[in-house]
């Protein structure tokens, strides 16, 4: 089982615009012509061949993922539906009560810190692979040894200014060359792993 910090990035690092929209980093989603579900039969992506392949390995290893209450909300938590594995792990200062999914949907919503939150996610997976979306949550997650790799899945799009794959507080740490990569239509995906000790 491993934690992966994951999600698209442009080439200057960004995950999404200043106003949490994707533009073009996302047009990998839509330029093949293979269906891939993800884990979601109601969500298909149509890519190419090899980001086919890579979804289904890479992302079919996932049971549980940890996200911030930020994307939460910009998603209406995908509408009690997880975007990949069986369960989601919300980082939350305050519980949503009100959410019209709230009790049926597989989602736990922790608000005692990212060390928290990762354990929950890794006790929901089993032997299977937690996810830590980027940003602020996987930065988090990053600077306090909780990451064992980070997968990118980098788009040929620089966004300029926008949200970044680290967080706005990244601590320096060092990564093993990759130890994936492949090409795709739109995409090319990277896989490293963090670097422990000297």
């Amino acid at each position: 089982m491993a934690v992966v910090l994951i999600a698209t990035m442009s080439l200057d690092g960004f995950i999404a615009r200043p106003d949490d929209s994707v533009g073009p980093i996302f047009d990998w989603f839509s330029a093949g012509e293979v269906d891939v579900h993800a884990g979601d039969e109601q969500r298909p992506f149509r890519t190419d061949r090899a980001s086919a392949d890579w979804m289904r390995e890479q992302w079919g290893r996932i049971e549980a993922g940890v996200v911030g209450r930020h994307l939460f909300d910009h998603t209406n938590g995908w509408e009690g539906r997880p975007p990949a594995g069986g369960h989601v792990v919300v980082l939350t200062h305050r519980v949503p009560t009100d959410w019209a999914y709230h009790g049926t949907a597989p989602f736990t919503f922790v608000t005692e810190g990212i060390e928290a939150a990762v354990a929950v996610a890794q006790e929901r997976a089993g032997d299977r692979d937690v996810s830590v979306t980027a940003g602020d949550v996987g930065g988090q997650a990053l600077a306090a040894g909780l990451v064992d790799e980070v997968e990118i899945d980098l788009a040929p799009v620089v966004l300029g200014r926008g949200k970044r794959f680290f967080g706005e507080d990244a601590p320096e740490v060092v990564l093993d060359d990759p130890y994936l990569v492949v090409p795709g239509r739109r995409v090319t995906h990277l896989r490293y792993r963090v670097r422990r000790g000297a």
